[in-house]
């Protein structure tokens, strides 16, 4: 594997909207891709005995986790029929409203469940936000910014008894109730669907920002910050045994490559424990007896899942790469891993491209490896 150092070009904002769904599936070599939304990442014990049955019959068996706290099935081969069994499954509550249903929320907080509920429901409820880009994000955080980092498009991240406004990836000085949170960030989201022409995030018409808050503040009671209240630099993803207030216990694991077998999702079936999908290639598994949790690792481990907090694979991620996307210019796994087993690992978080879509690619300072050929790259430092 040879190394250029280059800048990188912005990326290509005229393309049309190719994020898949559950129904609107994207062509690869390696078939098509369903990408189903799980709004906050939180999956149900009972849903994963399905999500194992549609990896094995209609996929290639993986599951696949994304920035978003979604998940998406590679090699398809029956795109009608995909859409037809995750609706059956309870996984898609509104077609139209498919693949704009991006909600991330702080893994280890769970009180946040109901208000991702309620988020989802006012969209849902919001015809107006069915024609938002499937690039679309929305964040509920909990306080420690681990979300925020995340720059969503629309959120709210909880300051003392209120939540803070946060409008294309930046806090602002307006503050909400709680109760209000699902109606003002659904109302936010609506009017820039009225506004944003061809853009397809928040942040590349900053001009509306400031009249997205002044309509705000005419429809919803609101507080002002006279100063914006420090956001503390939290991306880490939570990973290994974390011991629960209540004298239970959460494990966090990290995926390598961001997916797993379905074999795993059959056994989370069975250990029956709710569970979230985070951004950052992980997953949680929450409230385990301490039996059932070292039952679990045991289990779980050799199926690839990472539980150890200093893997440097929690560092290396990188896109499907050759040969399963045809836009790649080079295998990103096994030059990922080629990288993985040399002296050369840049500190930080380390990401391959295989092209200018950089998908996957964190939201955080991080290397990356933008493919030029097989092989090659160019590196640089993204922040």
């Amino acid at each position: 594997m040879s190394t250029m150092t280059s800048l990188i070009s912005a990326p290509d904002r005229t393309r049309g909207d190719i994020c898949p769904g559950a129904f609107k599936l994207h062509h690869a070599t390696d078939g098509s891709i369903g990408r189903v939304r799980f709004p906050g990442g939180h999956v149900r014990p009972q849903q994963w005995a399905d999500i194992a049955r549609i990896a094995t019959e209609l996929g290639d068996g993986n599951i696949h986790v994304t920035t978003r706290g979604n998940m998406q099935f590679r090699g398809v081969t029956q795109d009608q029929e995909f859409g037809c069994v995750v609706t059956q499954a309870g996984f898609v509550p509104s077609q139209p409203h498919d693949k704009i249903r991006n909600i991330i929320a702080s893994p280890l907080s769970l009180e946040l469940w109901p208000l991702v509920d309620a988020l989802d429901a006012a969209l849902l409820a919001t015809d107006a936000t069915a024609g938002l880009s499937g690039r679309t994000l929305f964040g509920l955080d909990a306080g420690d910014g681990a979300i925020i980092s995340q720059e969503p498009d629309f959120a709210a991240r909880k300051v003392g008894d209120r939540y803070q406004l946060v409008l294309g990836g930046a806090p602002q000085h307006v503050t909400v109730s709680e109760a209000d949170v699902p109606e003002v960030l659904a109302f936010a989201a609506a009017w820039w669907q009225a506004h944003r022409g061809d853009a397809w995030r928040l942040h590349e018409t900053p001009e509306d920002i400031s009249l997205i808050l002044a309509d705000i503040a005419e429809a919803f009671a609101v507080d002002k910050l006279d100063e914006l209240p420090t956001v503390p630099e939290t991306t880490a993803a939570p990973i290994g045994w974390i011991d629960n207030d209540n004298g239970r216990v959460t494990l966090g694991a990290g995926l390598r490559f961001g997916f797993f077998p379905a074999s795993v999702a059959a056994m989370l079936a069975t250990l029956g424990a709710e569970t979230t999908i985070t951004p950052w290639a992980s997953l949680v598994i929450h409230d385990l007896d301490e039996s059932h949790a070292e039952a679990a690792i045991k289990a779980l481990a050799p199926l690839g899942l990472i539980f150890d907090a200093d893997s440097p694979w929690l560092r290396i991620t990188a896109c499907t790469g050759l040969p399963g996307c045809a836009k790649s210019k080079s295998h990103t796994h096994d030059d990922a891993v080629a990288l993985m087993n040399s002296d050369n690992i840049p500190d930080g978080l380390v990401h391959f491209s295989g092209c200018d879509r950089r998908c996957g690619h964190p939201r955080v300072a991080h290397t990356e490896y933008l493919a030029v050929a097989e092989g090659e790259y160019l590196i640089t430092h993204q922040r």
